[in-house]
């Protein structure tokens, strides 16, 4: 539609879904470590870290790009972290730096790939498309994964 003649279409308030997916990229593997919760908060935030960091990678050295969210600096947070200093390298990011993430750009093309011109019947069936695109980003013979070009010397 043109600007300025966009519609709106309403939608009853018992249909209103909300996800939030906390991510970690893995830059070797080209690989996405993911969590969905119904909101991004401390709690959340610390169950993510304990999948990626304990399930995940439970003994590989990580380097971790935090942005600024309030719960990335809860205490909570940082007391988890502190516990893994030996292996954890938190590095983050300045404010409004999000475009220096590497996650951010897999957010971008999965935006782009599950969203972009599509109209879902109902909220699982784009969770649905999001976990497909998630379990194909983590298949290393898929042909259509997100792939960070990687030059260096």
């Amino acid at each position: 539609m043109k600007r300025g003649t966009q519609r709106r279409v309403s939608v009853p308030p018992d249909t209103h879904h909300r996800q939030v997916v906390f991510g970690g990229y893995n830059w070797t593997h080209d690989t996405v470590c993911s969590l969905m919760r119904d909101k991004a908060d401390t709690a959340s935030c610390l169950a993510f870290l304990e999948l990626l960091l304990v399930d995940t990678l439970p003994d590989q050295p990580v380097v971790l790009i935090l942005d600024n969210a309030s719960y990335h600096h809860a205490a909570a947070v940082q007391a988890f972290l502190s516990l893994l200093e030996h292996r954890v390298l938190v590095l983050y990011l300045p404010p409004y730096c999000s475009h220096l993430n590497p996650i951010e750009r897999f957010w971008r093309f999965m935006k782009d790939t599950v969203c972009a011109n599509t109209l879902y019947p109902d909220h699982p069936a784009l969770m649905s498309a999001v976990h497909q695109l998630l379990r194909q980003q983590n298949d290393p013979t898929c042909p259509s994964r997100f792939l960070l070009s990687k030059v260096g010397p």
